[in-house]
């Protein structure tokens, strides 16, 4: 299943309110279950970015409609980044020229 990195900003919304975050946490992992993939970690981060979280999905656009889905409940802004693991790197790169 493809996996994605999703780079989390809290709205100003989501900062006024971030002590509710574990429950929507809890409210995301079941969004994403529902939808056919996971969340497979979840990292609070220092720096440009609030938080980190790598995700499954069955496809690409599974994982934009949860991306959307968590943005519309104006909590937080995201990016979202398809990564391919170490084993699609090496099939990718055996292909080269």
């Amino acid at each position: 299943m493809p996996t994605y990195v999703q780079l989390v900003d809290y709205t100003e919304k989501g900062i006024m309110h971030v002590k509710e975050s574990p429950h929507r946490l809890d409210a995301a992992k079941a969004m994403i279950e529902d939808m056919g993939g996971r969340i497979l970690a979840f990292y609070l981060t220092m720096g440009p970015h609030d938080a980190v979280v790598v995700f499954e999905a069955p496809d690409d656009e599974t994982a934009a409609l949860f991306s959307l889905r968590v943005g519309a409940l104006g909590n937080v802004r995201t990016t979202t980044m398809r990564a391919f693991g170490e084993g699609e790197f090496r099939r990718i790169a055996a292909r080269l020229p």
